[in-house]
């Protein structure tokens, strides 16, 4: 079994379009897939229960509850944790001494990029992470490739301590494929195929996780 943390420090970042889509990779994939909603909102679950019908279902799990892992059946080869929106490290705890890894969105704004710090200072004091043993990866994401926004967000991440380990565009795309319980690995045309593309260093550095 496989568990990924998606995590950031402040809500609208997508971190939940990151955790449903991980979850949505594996279980196209033919991974018996979990996905933990420790968000209070309840987004992934609503995105599970959308996608019950479909042969590549993704099964639910309250994460806002202290029993959660006992709901995790044994046999689940992927778990993709959704955090609450803006939890820190003391908030984390109980996910951080299970991951295998940590995936933390952030966007390309002053805002969110100094949210960032003040989480990634928070869940460095975390053991896993203090020692090495838990691997924390940046992912660029809803990015306007040719802005200067967007260079310079991602000049200032790859000097940080973690590393950058995916570029997601920014896209409608997302927004809708969620709505429907959906994501891009569910479709197989030549546009799609390109963002999905955006998810192959991600997909190839949590796989050594």
């Amino acid at each position: 079994m496989k568990m990924w943390l998606v995590a950031c420090s402040k809500g609208g970042v997508g971190k939940t379009t990151v955790a449903t889509h991980l979850a949505a990779q594996g279980a196209v994939a033919g991974l018996r897939t979990v996905l933990v909603d420790a968000d209070p909102q309840g987004s992934a679950t609503h995105w599970c229960e959308r996608r019950a019908g479909m042969a590549s279902a993704v099964l639910p799990v309250d994460g806002t509850r202290k029993s959660w892992r006992g709901h995790v059946p044994a046999d689940a080869q992927r778990v993709v944790v959704d955090a609450a929106a803006g939890a820190m490290e003391h908030e984390l705890a109980p996910f951080l001494d299970q991951a295998d890894a940590l995936v933390v969105p952030i966007q390309p704004s002053a805002l969110d990029i100094e949210a960032s710090v003040r989480f990634l200072e928070s869940v460095g004091r975390h053991p896993r992470v203090r020692k090495g043993k838990l691997r924390v990866g940046l992912v660029g994401n809803r990015l306007k490739p040719n802005t200067n926004a967007t260079r310079e967000a991602l000049e200032l991440l790859r000097g940080w301590p973690f590393p950058l380990v995916a570029q997601l565009r920014d896209s409608q795309a997302y927004v809708v494929l969620t709505g429907l319980g959906k994501s891009l690995f569910d479709y197989h045309s030549a546009q799609v195929r390109e963002h999905q593309a955006d998810w192959q260093p991600l997909l190839r550095w949590l796989d050594k996780a």
